[in-house]
């Protein structure tokens, strides 16, 4: 199976908000993103998060595809969309020491998210009908996934950039993994 995830296109935030579940809009000139993407169109099945930011991009190519709230951006609860240098220093500086752990009110830690991604994965992996699958998601989703691949510390993950609008492609063959692109 050939695995595409792309990263929707860049959003629009000039206040440097913090968002993850939160439906922050795309940047104003999201159709000329689109122009920019590298699209196949022969998918089997075609999997995006519920997100806008994500569905738009789907719309835009016109796919048909399942919506499923596991590839949803970390949920950041009582920080969303509150600007990064507004969260009090006694909720943010904990979670900048362990972001792996500790989560906002209300919201998730990085152990949560990797829960819900991981279960999407398997659940994707073990499908035998689909030789070619797109994933519309987020970077922190695509970051998952390849730390689930390529079994690396999840302390790194934020190791990985992960491009607007740009494509990981993964080779499953029968619980092996190859990584053909990156930011491609």
């Amino acid at each position: 199976m050939e695995i595409h995830l792309i990263r929707h296109t860049a959003v629009e935030n000039p206040e440097n908000l913090c968002y993850g579940f939160a439906d922050v809009p795309l940047r104003k000139q999201y159709l000329d993103d689109f122009a920019e993407v590298n699209m196949a169109r022969d998918f089997d099945l075609v999997f995006t998060s519920p997100s806008k930011r994500c569905c738009l991009l789907a719309d835009h190519f016109a796919f048909e595809y399942e919506t499923d709230k596991r590839l949803r951006e970390m949920n950041f609860g009582a920080w969303e969309l509150k600007k990064w240098t507004e969260i009090p220093a006694e909720e943010i500086n904990p979670w900048y020491e362990d972001f792996i752990s500790i989560r906002a009110a209300g919201g998730e830690n990085l152990l949560d998210m990797q829960i819900r991604v991981h279960d999407f994965w398997n659940e994707l992996i073990a499908k035998k009908d689909a030789e070619k699958v797109l994933i519309i998601a987020h970077a922190g989703v695509i970051r998952l996934i390849l730390q689930t691949v390529l079994q690396f510390p999840l302390e790194n993950m934020f190791n990985i950039q992960i491009d607007y609008g740009k494509k990981v492609i993964i080779e499953a063959n029968e619980g092996y993994f190859s990584i053909k692109k990156i930011n491609g």
